[in-house]
């Protein structure tokens, strides 16, 4: 039998062959984190993962391993993705960080490219790892393969560069359409034909473009002979359309088009005219697609400046953009506009086509943006603009987003409308319903929405509903609204307590009449309040008489009559009172009251 000191004797001897042993080179504890990953031994994989972290492996070590054998570095990508254990995906992900920032290391690295470069133009076996190599790097690689081909001191190589050219994956493709840009023809021919070698449909709207605008004949001929090999039905699709069409596939981030995953950033690459080459700016992967989009959209409108699609495809896009609250890139320049810029200045039919796209993709943000550009350009005539046969800004109305529906109410109460039209009561509901919004209510888990925008869309709503009842608009009935109204007269914002009852002045209804008088009377309200409140009690006795009964029109003669209240008070009652145009009987005791002998 064991005494305690025996079995404690026993358990430690057994936790010590049980603890892992790590190794003392990064070698040794990556191979034993795959050994245990592969035999399911996951309490033992996080310890050697640890060991990977804790001595702060350089990143390209680490990548060399991984890639010598990517079958263990799939093992932890898999632990990474897939794995119930939280903790062990947490710290294979932190390795497989490690790795991907080795392998941009290595691949972005421009003496390492230069040397594979080289290695182009020595032997067969030199020649194919250098292809490889080349193209690991990808994107990295092209700029600096083209200055060689752009150097007459290099001629003896430009037939291996530009045969590795065409062998290049398609992340080559956006720095290669860029540069097709040079005047150096020659560079120019050899950049067509390696797009039609690498053979990916991204590639078609420049090839196309180079095809309908380019002045040289041999380059055209060359490029209708690349777009032959990817898609020979393009030959008939004009180049603005071509590029509209990878325009929306940016904007809808087709997988095709997507960054390379090892770099927490994207480049955009440009032709650097002056220096005859290449350049390219890093910009955040969340807005990437976006502003790819409207670059494809520049190039649709370069190709033919009255392809107007591309127009609502471009602010949508740039809407879309300023929605990751990301600062815009640096080759923006300074003095750069916002998306709303563009947007009133476009007009009302490119606006249109945005905010089609945007209920289509029910996307708030940029619906948002464009019915607000629509509220301050757009006239009565523009507002119900058709898309095919939908009418964007009046679906707006029915928008899944309290912002949105408010913004397109407000949009078209503020045109003026006088022709009929079937929405006309949701416009109304809605700014009822905007009014009646308050910060004080809760808000949580609404997207786009907080208490600040709750008051203020219920003063913009209260403001356009008094601009709709003082000209008298024909065609939104805000009778429909009195409920939201009469409660608003009891509003804690002042502002909205005021509007309410200038409103309500407007409205034909006993009911109307007698909550602004209720308003006027209420000893709890600021005198500031019943000053305006008797001021609207005026124009509403002006507009449609009086509509009090005896108890509210007494209340208000004893205002008149008193001699205890603020003269402005009094003054504004008796105005009032005197629009009220009641029989003479109250008046002439008024007078008689006063009188002296």
């Amino acid at each position: 039998m064991l005494n305690r000191n025996n079995l404690v004797m026993v358990v430690g001897i057994a936790l010590v062959f049980a603890a892992p042993v790590f190794a003392e080179t990064l070698e040794g504890n990556y191979n034993d984190l795959l050994h245990y990953l592969n035999i399911g031994r996951f309490d033992m994989a996080k310890g050697y993962a640890q060991a990977i972290l804790d001595s702060n492996a350089a990143p390209l070590d680490l990548f060399a391993l991984a890639d010598g054998n990517p079958q263990g570095y799939a093992l932890i990508v898999k632990a990474k993705e897939s794995s119930t254990d939280t903790a062990l995906a947490g710290l294979c992900g932190k390795v497989v960080d490690i790795i991907e920032q080795g392998r941009f290391i290595r691949r972005s690295d421009p003496k390492v490219i230069l040397d594979e470069i080289a290695r182009l133009s020595g032997t067969s076996r030199g020649r194919l790892n250098a292809i490889k190599h080349l193209q690991n790097a990808g994107e990295y690689a092209i700029m600096y393969m083209l200055d060689v081909l752009g150097d007459d001191a290099h001629k003896a190589e430009w037939p291996d560069i530009s045969s590795a050219l065409g062998q290049m994956s398609k992340e080559a493709i956006r720095p290669l359409t860029a540069a097709l840009q040079t005047n150096n023809v020659g560079v120019k021919s050899e950049i067509i034909r390696a797009l039609g070698k690498i053979g990916y449909p991204q590639s078609l709207p420049y090839l196309k473009y180079v095809a309908e605008k380019d002045s040289s004949a041999e380059l055209k001929a060359l490029a209708e002979e690349s777009i032959k090999k990817i898609d020979p039905a393009a030959l008939k699709v004009p180049a603005a359309q071509l590029c509209y069409r990878l325009g929306e596939d940016y904007y809808y981030h087709a997988e095709s088009l997507a960054p390379s995953a090892d770099a927490n950033f994207a480049n955009i690459w440009f032709w650097d005219a002056k220096n005859a080459r290449l350049d390219s700016e890093r910009v955040d992967k969340r807005y990437f697609n976006e502003l790819m989009a409207m670059r494809s959209c520049e190039w649709a409108l370069k190709a033919d400046e009255n392809f107007g699609q591309a127009i609502g495809l471009w602010i949508a896009a740039f809407f879309k953009a300023e929605s990751y609250d990301v600062a815009m890139p640096g080759y923006f320049g300074a003095g750069h506009a916002n998306a709303m810029t563009y947007a009133t200045t476009a007009g009302p039919e490119y606006l249109h086509q945005a905010l089609a796209r945007a209920i289509k993709d029910k996307d708030a943000q940029v619906a948002l943006g464009v019915v607000e550009a629509l509220s301050t350009t757009a006239g009565e005539s523009s507002l119900f603009f058709r898309v095919g046969t939908s009418q964007p800004l009046a679906e707006a109305l029915s928008f899944d987003s309290k912002a949105v529906k408010f913004s397109a109410a407000i949009a078209i109460a503020a045109a003026g409308p006088k022709q009929a039209f079937p929405q006309s009561k949701l416009v109304v509901a809605n700014l009822a319903e905007a009014l009646a919004q308050s910060s004080e209510q809760p808000s949580d888990n609404i997207p786009m929405w907080n208490g600040s925008l709750a008051d203020i869309y219920a003063l913009r709503a209260a403001k356009v509903m008094l601009k709709i009842a003082q000209t008298r608009n024909p065609v939104l009935d805000l009778s429909a609204a009195q409920k939201a109204l009469i409660a608003a007269t009891k509003d804690k914002r002042v502002e909205i307590q005021m509007l309410a009852g200038q409103i309500l002045a407007y409205l034909k209804t006993p009911e109307a009449q007698q909550a602004i008088a209720a308003m006027a009377m209420a000893e709890s309200n600021s005198q500031d309040i019943r000053v305006t409140a008797f001021g609207s009690l005026a124009v509403s006795a002006q507009v449609n008489g009086n509509k009090l009964d005896d108890a509210a029109v007494n209340a208000i003669y004893g205002l008149v009559s008193s001699k205890d209240i603020d003269p402005g008070l009094r003054a504004a009652a008796a105005a009032a009172y005197g629009a009220l145009n009641l029989p003479s009987q109250k008046v002439k005791t008024l007078i008689l009251d006063q009188a002296q002998s």
